[in-house]
């Protein structure tokens, strides 16, 4: 790693444009293989000083909100597609203005605005309906979009043929950060449960939750799945991965502020999992460092925590080859993806600057906040 961390603000959010390349190419010779389309689900990653060079090799973007898919349509001006549990009536008329295609949660849903869709004069709009096959393998409850009284999506049992007129696709999701087979396994109830259904669409989304660029993925199965639909049914195929785009692309640098001991030695940072990487208490999990390993496989093992008054404001522990002193910097890895789209500023707690890396112009600064991105936001 060639980056100099040292030459950052602290803390601070950098994407390493070399490693999203990467992960960029596998997307886009999956696109080559099997003709289908992939979106950035914008959820999952939302850098647009990142779009010119996703606009190179994705088909486009997916949004779950208004404010995402203006983000799409204004800063990456491809395909945008859109999908949430319920729609507000006053953002329906410029959601229709910024998507190409819209999958509605329900038939009641698709009921309320088909009217607006139709009535539309200016362009064409693709619209589909979430299904929910009931199926999925995803342990953690939170996560799991199939999991009792879901309200994603519609069952077979709920599902309205009679009301398919003008719906062109199906969509699921029902996958978090698994491998494609999986996804093998689910097509296969989609299939079973829905397939009279999909014979009369355009398109099928897959939805996300695809862990494509991992090193252990299995790219055959998926291109398989795909073009097993592609040719029992001839519809479009897309899927819509956020976390894969800009899997192990980004690092959040922090310093050290204090050392206290409390039967353990705790260091204290300049950041924060409950503001900064929210999802390290949410999923949860336990984030890397450059050069630190697991409690007690180097000499010295800390507790590393927040500076925000929260007790449970954690990082995880740590062990290093050396003590950690006031003023040393960390590097955390895999912070591209759900870090910069879920940060708060809990506490007063600045936001990190955030930073892009590329072998033509080395470091850039493109954002760096203070007291009135704080102050305006609650105004």
């Amino acid at each position: 790693m060639d980056i100099n961390f040292s030459a950052l603000p602290s803390p601070c959010y950098i994407v390493d444009e070399r490693l999203l390349l990467r992960n960029l190419e596998i997307l886009h010779s999956v696109q080559q293989r099997t003709g289908c389309s992939i979106l950035l689900a914008l959820k999952g990653f939302s850098m647009y000083s990142a779009f010119p060079l996703l606009g190179k090799y994705l088909k486009g973007v997916t949004a779950s909100s208004l404010f995402e898919a203006r983000l799409g349509f204004e800063e990456m001006g491809k395909e945008v597609h859109i999908y949430a549990p319920a729609y507000i009536e006053a953002e329906f008329d410029e959601i229709l203005r910024t998507c190409d295609h819209i999958t509605f949660n329900s038939f009641a849903q698709w009921r309320r605005f088909k009217d607006k869709v139709n009535n539309i004069k200016t362009k064409k709009v693709s619209c589909g309906i979430r299904i929910n096959p009931e199926y999925s393998e995803i342990e953690t409850p939170i996560y799991d979009p199939c999991y009792e009284y879901s309200r994603l999506g519609v069952t077979l049992s709920n599902f309205r043929p009679t009301e398919l007129e003008g719906l062109e696709g199906l969509h699921f999701h029902t996958m978090c950060e698994q491998n494609s087979d999986t996804l093998e396994r689910t097509l296969q109830v989609v299939d079973q449960k829905f397939g009279d259904y999909i014979k009369t669409m355009k398109w099928l989304n897959f939805g996300g939750g695809h862990h494509i660029t991992r090193p252990d993925y299995d790219i055959e199965t998926l291109v398989r799945s795909i073009t097993f639909f592609q040719d029992k049914y001839g519809v479009d195929i897309y899927l819509e991965p956020g976390e894969a785009v800009a899997l192990n692309t980004g690092f959040l640098v922090a310093t050290v502020l204090d050392i206290v001991d409390n039967g353990m030695k705790i260091a204290i940072l300049d950041t924060s999992a409950a503001c900064h990487m929210p999802d390290v208490l949410e999923m949860p999990y336990r984030p890397n460092i450059i050069g630190a390993g697991n409690p007690g496989q180097y000499p010295y093992t800390f507790r590393l925590g927040g500076h925000t008054c929260l007790a449970g404001d954690i990082i995880g522990d740590y062990s290093f080859k050396q003590p950690l002193q006031a003023g040393d910097r960390l590097a955390f890895c895999d912070m591209a993806h759900y870090t910069m789209v879920k940060n708060n500023t809990f506490n007063g707690v600045n936001l990190p600057s955030i930073a892009l890396f590329s072998e033509k112009e080395g470091i850039k600064i493109i954002r760096q906040f203070g007291y009135e991105d704080f102050k305006t936001r609650l105004s």
